[in-house]
């Protein structure tokens, strides 16, 4: 049995991990620390994801898909399935649909073959292959017919991998963390040594079964978020313009009705915000009054003519004091709402940038802190964030940001500072301002 001993007098948590969102469990960081030597033992060539899972009697490690090509490193549990093996159906027949030249169909069959030899458990000792529980999971018809299977690579994932190996030995979880080592992917944005969520389109389904059984803590986007308000900066009988906070949505999600959408409809009924912004993000959003002026202001919207500015924090210090950056984006459609960069399939997305002033970030932070300018020319989903991180764009990442860099105390620091358009009925030209949100960070560390 591939067990490893963790000798220490952490208390135990009361409750296995949630895996989509979670702070580490001190358990699981010196787990983590263990596994490390290993990992460079082995030095692997590129950027690897690894996850520790604590159980009764020490933990358990694996890595998701393959490590320099391998499967079958000792001291990592083993694949659900071993598809690698040379004289196995799978890959005789890989070979066998390559010499046909790439048969479809004969592909689609043995994907469909692969799904079904992978017999997943949970906690209550209940079995289910890949494809029932993937369709168990999606029953809306609409989702059935877009992604009738799962996709490649479903199941080999860190988190199914280590609780498919404490099921099948009779251990009990206790806590589950996953991290990154190494370089990032070349679309993604990974940091190394940082711990990440499980990725929700592979994993969500799929661990939902396996969880079945243990006790979990709580989804934390399912308990609600305080009832937070924006402050109207400007109002007439077509507009309003508001400063939404950090912490709000801008429209109704899957598992909160509070939003900006909601607060304007209660003082305004027939009201409607003109665009949006990230819950995370603060700053000036633009509410039509009327269908009219909702219509008016989506056209300057669609031509481009509404100009917004940004200020943002970020980590570390762009080589150029001023610049443009062009990184086509994608949403990753098995990790959303994450954004990737995909030069063939995105959707241009362009961002002006100039530096305003960079300071020192203390102890808190292992690089300088600049406070940036933006200027978004195109409106993607992520964009700003996206941009500011990845290594082709900035490769500093925004404070505080949790998907693209990191956690930090202060919240994601990027706020819509400034927007002009054109009023819809009257025709003038409209410009607002607000102060700077990070005033508090930049004395802090002047």
């Amino acid at each position: 049995m591939i067990i490893h001993p963790l000798s220490s007098y952490i208390p135990k948590p009361e409750r296995f991990t949630y895996p989509f969102c979670y702070e580490p469990h001190p358990l699981c960081l010196l787990a983590a620390e263990e596994v490390k030597q290993e990992i460079a033992r082995i030095n692997p060539s590129e950027g690897k994801m690894f996850g520790v899972l604590v159980v009764e009697g020490g933990f358990l490690a694996a890595y998701s898909g393959l490590l320099e090509g391998r499967n079958d490193w000792d001291y990592f549990v083993p694949p659900v399935y071993d598809a690698q093996q040379p004289d196995g159906h799978f890959k005789q027949t890989e070979r066998e649909i390559s010499e046909k030249g790439g048969d479809r169909q004969m592909s689609q069959d043995l994907q469909l073959w692969l799904f079904h030899q992978y017999r997943m458990l949970n906690a209550k000792g209940e079995e289910k292959d890949l494809v029932d529980i993937w369709q168990d999971y999606h029953s809306s018809p609409r989702i059935r017919h877009k992604y009738p299977l799962p996709p490649g690579g479903t199941g080999d994932c860190c988190a199914p991998k280590l609780l498919q190996y404490a099921y099948q030995h009779h251990l009990k979880p206790i806590c589950m963390a996953e991290f990154w080592w190494g370089p990032s992917p070349k679309s993604e944005v990974r940091h190394h040594g940082q711990f990440y969520p499980a990725c929700r389109g592979k994993c969500k389904p799929v661990l939902t079964w396996m969880l079945q059984g243990l006790d979990v803590d709580p989804n934390p986007d399912e308990n609600g978020f305080p009832h937070l308000v924006p402050k109207v900066v400007y109002e007439d009988e077509a507009i309003a313009v508001l400063d939404k906070p950090a912490g709000l949505l801008s429209i109704p999600g899957r598992t909160e009705d509070w939003s900006v959408a909601t607060w304007v409809r209660q003082k305004w009924p027939e009201a409607l915000p003109v665009h949006r912004l990230d819950m995370l993000t603060q700053g000036i959003l633009i509410v039509a009054k009327t269908q009219e002026a909702y219509h008016h202001l989506q056209r300057q919207f669609e031509e481009h003519s509404v100009k917004k500015k940004y200020l943002a924090i970020v980590e570390g210090e762009p080589e150029k004091e001023h610049g443009i950056i062009d990184l086509p984006l994608l949403c990753d459609p098995i990790n959303r709402p994450r954004q990737v960069v995909d030069h063939e399939h995105g959707k241009r997305a362009i961002t002006e940038y100039r530096v305003l002033r960079t300071f020192e970030g203390g102890n808190e932070f292992s690089s300088p802190l600049t406070l940036l300018a933006l200027w978004p020319h195109t409106g993607r989903t992520h964009q700003l964030r996206m941009h500011c991180a990845h290594k082709d764009g900035l490769g500093c990442p925004i404070v505080g940001d949790e998907l693209y860099g990191h956690q930090n105390p202060y919240g994601l620091c990027l706020q819509a500072q400034a927007v002009s358009f054109i009023h819809p009925t009257t025709g003038k030209h409209l410009h607002f301002e607000l102060p700077c949100s990070f005033d508090h960070i930049i004395n802090k560390y002047k």
